[in-house]
């Protein structure tokens, strides 16, 4: 822990499952979180048993020892504390592409408890270390590394968390489409692909990943869909991935959110683009241009063998 702490920006969070943090009563931090990343910060907390300022590096090791200790209860921590629980996704780094899944994912496949602590690694100017920076840190100091594609990609090659339940096909404005409904183990809400032409070589496919939003679709035009469908008609093919709010592994945020900001928000990663890859792989696609009514940044798709060969903005 105190390595730890004195390479990072030493804002030590314990990632864990839903489950555990019921178990614990850990509530969320904010009730309506706008968090960049959407990740799931629970209210901080301490071990409440031999720990003295709960900032130490011992009483930090303390306290996420027994996040992971199955006998510990709610009444064995404190609020708030010195250590961030965060909450993971139920299918981990397959359904959300974030350090908060992967630390959780690899828990699991060490067959330890599900608790982790991960912290940012920073320069010595304060600066958080990238790819170059991380590999060199890596290296000196005797430490392996491995990326949250690398572990999509081994998940990938041996899990499948999307099922197909129904095929059919639906009239539209540009001609008949071909429909496909999905659902994943944590819930039975259906998620749709409707693909237009012959897509049978799975390259370079005009794609539009939409994110429902009932008041837009339904009642404000659904702007992004019919532009998507319009761009499909003139490629005579595409897909439009159509994934339900408010379920696993798809934001809460309307997708009629995504507006023109500076630099740095057209840049932000989209984390939970797990979804929407299995389902264009189940559909044989290898690489999308993707339609996208803002730039972005799709973390992970690499790991699910899915390339984004061009970005093209809808209007």
């Amino acid at each position: 822990m105190a390595f730890i702490i004195r390479n990072t920006c030493g804002i030590v969070c314990a990632p864990l499952t839903g489950e555990t943090a019921r178990r614990l009563h850990l509530a969320p931090m904010v009730a309506d979180s706008d968090a960049i990343h959407g990740t799931a910060f629970t209210v901080s907390v301490d071990y409440r048993h031999g720990t003295t300022t709960g900032i130490s590096a011992d009483d930090r090791t303390a306290t996420i020892r027994n996040l992971a200790n199955n006998n510990a209860g709610r009444s064995d921590f404190v609020r708030p504390g010195h250590i961030f629980p965060l909450i993971a996704k139920d299918g981990g780094v397959l359904m959300r592409s974030g350090h908060t899944e992967a630390a959780i994912d690899l828990c699991r496949l060490a067959g330890i408890e599900q608790v982790a602590a991960i912290c940012e690694l920073t320069n010595d100017d304060g600066t958080v270390m990238r790819g170059p920076q991380v590999r060199s840190f890596a290296k000196s100091h005797g430490l392996m590394r491995i990326s949250v594609a690398d572990l999509i990609a081994y998940r990938q090659a041996r899990e499948k968390l999307v099922t197909r339940v129904a095929e059919f096909t639906v009239a539209s404005e540009i001609g008949e489409l071909g429909g496909y409904a999905y659902v994943t183990p944590f819930d039975k809400v259906h998620h749709y692909a409707f693909v237009y032409g012959n897509v049978g070589d799975g390259t370079n496919i005009p794609t539009r990943l939409h994110r429902a939003n009932v008041l837009e679709d339904v009642f404000g035009g659904a702007k992004p869909i019919h532009a998507a469908l319009s761009r499909f008609n003139a490629a005579g093919r595409g897909v439009l991935v159509y994934l339900r709010d408010g379920t696993s592994g798809v934001p809460a945020s309307p997708v009629a959110e995504e507006t023109t900001g500076s630099e740095h928000e057209r840049n932000i990663q989209w984390r939970e683009v797990g979804l929407g890859a299995q389902i264009l792989r189940d559909l044989r696609i290898s690489s999308i241009q993707l339609l996208a009514t803002r730039s972005r940044t799709y973390v992970g798709l690499a790991g699910f063998g899915i390339e984004i060969s061009a970005t093209e903005p809808l209007e």
